[in-house]
């Protein structure tokens, strides 16, 4: 198709293709995917919107360097084995960012279409030839270079990890993960929803990483198990880091301890990893109460409102001290969780969370704030509002207000710089203060999305292969 009638049908589709769901009402009740995906129909339908441009701006906003004008061509030409083909020449997790990378904060952000019109959708597109391999069994397996004879240990099995062994798989190494939980993928399985990640999306994708020759080792917590220096010590040439932000943050606030309190961490790996959503055939005991309240207005705090519905929860809450305009979950998920009925008390935060004779949750003592000037995130800044005080009652409280650095690897290696909030200090391409030691993704950077881990772990896998080069 020419760029003529590429921008002829622009014009006649000012909007992206809608995204099939679930019924809220219905969707509630299930951890079953809420968003159905494309049709071949719906597919070429939004692909005719991309314009094909020649300086493909979408690029620069893909950490993972996908050729996206490319895939597209090829989804429009109905070629869509040929499109997953292009994709995974730089991708080997497509069906999972295709559901959770926020591509309106990056490759959707420099869309031309988007300029007058609605972008196209890339992330869609991209779940959907995903899918259409996975749904045929035609599993995309790339051929590793010929064996440099180089061992390269990779720590921690979630975007990052996986991403630079896969890469470094590719360029010859043997590669092995090493994952502390029981199961491979990181956040992938333990913090992110059932009814937003399928489970079984995340074990193929990792099943195809295997099949290229990455090995896994589970149950291996580096740093109590063995340290850095050890893997280096028994024979590896390279480390790389990809640990993560596994420690939650909490208020310090009084009754922070109470019975019904959790961290968002735990919350979820309960329901996730642990399947507690599942009870009585999965034995992991999470208890909801009525009326729940999440603390934070992120990805993972929508995903603990929305999980605490299904979960039998009668009343959700989300509890952000902003206004809706600054909160950082994406808009979809915003969008999902009113659908879904979550509350939003905004301009509003805890001050002290109160308890039973038993010491239950039984309450929260909150506070209204207005905004002022924006902070050093751009956001505007939340200014309590002197006496506003009120109760709120609910009875399980969930902490979403971010997480820190995983610290064991870290205080296990001291020769390792990190800065004063306990991240790795690494350069660009994943470089850290260790010879032969490189780290990328939330342990660095602090908690951040799966493709920012993805593309770190992508330009660390390149500059491991340098650093092998020139042992």
């Amino acid at each position: 198709m020419s760029e003529v009638d590429a921008k002829r049908k622009v014009n006649k589709q000012p909007n992206k293709q809608p995204m099939p769901t679930q019924d809220p009402q219905v969707r509630i009740k299930n951890f079953s995917e809420v968003a159905l995906g494309y049709t071949e129909e719906d597919a070429v339908i939004e692909a005719e919107r991309c314009l094909s441009c020649k300086k493909s701006p979408c690029r620069q906003g893909c950490p993972v360097e996908i050729d996206i004008p490319a895939f597209i061509e090829r989804i429009r030409e109905r070629d869509f084995a040929g499109a997953i083909a292009k994709i995974k020449e730089k991708n080997n997790l497509p069906a999972i960012c295709g559901r959770v990378c926020p591509q309106e904060a990056q490759c959707e952000k420099y869309c031309l279409v988007g300029k007058k019109k609605e972008p196209v959708a890339i992330g869609r597109l991209e779940r959907f030839v995903a899918d259409y391999e996975m749904a045929r069994g035609e599993g995309t397996i790339q051929k590793p270079a010929s064996p440099t004879g180089k061992k390269v240990a990779i720590i921690g099995s979630g975007p990052a990890g996986l991403t630079a062994a896969a890469d470094l798989c590719m360029m010859g190494h043997d590669v092995t993960v090493f994952e502390a939980l029981h199961t491979p993928g990181g956040v992938l399985v333990y913090g992110i929803p059932e009814f937003r990640l399928p489970k079984d999306i995340v074990r193929r994708e990792i099943a195809n990483i295997e099949k290229m020759g990455v090995k896994i080792r589970t149950n291996m917590v580096i740093g109590k198990v063995l340290t850095v220096d050890e893997l280096l010590q028994s024979g590896y040439d390279a480390v790389f880091i990809g640990t993560g932000a596994g420690l939650p943050y909490f208020m310090n606030i009084p009754g922070e301890n109470s019975n019904g309190v959790y961290s968002a961490n735990e919350f979820l790996t309960r329901s996730n990893l642990m399947k507690a959503y599942r009870f009585p055939e999965y034995i992991t005991p999470i208890v909801t109460g009525k009326r729940v309240a999440v603390i934070g207005a992120g990805n993972v705090a929508m995903d603990a409102a929305r999980t605490a519905l299904r979960l039998g929860a009668e009343e959700s809450y989300i509890v952000y001290r902003r206004s809706e305009k600054e909160m950082p979950a994406r808009k979809e998920e915003i969008e999902h969780a009113h659908e879904e009925g979550v509350k939003f008390h905004l301009l509003t935060s805890p001050v002290e969370i109160l308890a039973d004779e038993e010491g239950k949750v039984r309450g929260m003592t909150c506070l209204r704030y207005e905004l002022g000037e924006p902070d050093e995130s751009g956001r505007r800044s939340p200014i309590p509002i002197k006496g506003s005080e009120f109760f709120m009652e609910v009875d399980t409280v969930v902490m979403a207000i971010g997480q820190g650095p995983n610290p064991l690897v870290p205080e296990t290696t001291p020769d390792l710089e990190l800065n004063r909030r306990g991240n790795i200090v690494a350069d660009e391409t994943g470089k850290t203060s260790k010879p032969g030691v490189f780290a990328g993704g939330d342990i660095v950077t602090g908690a951040a999305t799966v493709i920012l881990a993805m593309g770190a772990g992508k330009k660390a896998a390149r500059a491991i292969n340098d650093y092998l080069a020139t042992l």
